[in-house]
């Protein structure tokens, strides 16, 4: 498991109740080593090519200035003081939703084995929420 396996970027209305909800999963990216961890230009394109594939912007119409949240998961005792822990923070089920999925697959990659032992590392990560809120975010078309 990464050291943060999911980024949420959240536009417009509020953490709990955006209007759009961008979801970045890289929860199967490997990082036992060097020679297995997908590079950085790789998962920038990857992920720049599936929000072209998806055509999440051809729906959109002239939409009003929006706030922009940044929300990421992470272990309890992570250590990090800039993101502010939200202990009972879920996922909004509202608003428009597109989430990117970053996988690395490797022969040699180790994988936990049971269920309970995934679940018992989930129970121990948790979200964090940016500090700084951007306001005026506007889509250009």
């Amino acid at each position: 498991m990464t050291l943060i396996p999911r980024v949420l970027i959240l536009l417009g209305g509020t953490a709990v109740s955006p209007k759009e909800l961008y979801e970045i999963n890289l929860q199967d990216i490997s990082m036992s080593g060097t020679e297995e961890s997908l590079s950085t230009s790789a998962c920038v394109r990857k992920l720049f090519r599936s929000l072209f594939m998806a055509d999440v912007f051809s729906e959109l119409q002239a939409v009003p200035t929006m706030s922009v949240i940044v929300m990421a998961q992470g272990h309890r005792n992570c250590g990090i003081d800039w993101f502010r822990p939200k202990l009972n923070y879920k996922v909004p089920t509202r608003g428009k939703k597109l989430t990117v999925n970053l996988l690395c697959s490797h022969e040699n990659s180790t994988a936990l084995s049971t269920c309970q032992e995934i679940n018992s590392a989930w129970d121990d990560y948790i979200w964090f929420q940016a500090p700084v809120i951007i306001k005026g975010f506007n889509y250009f078309s």
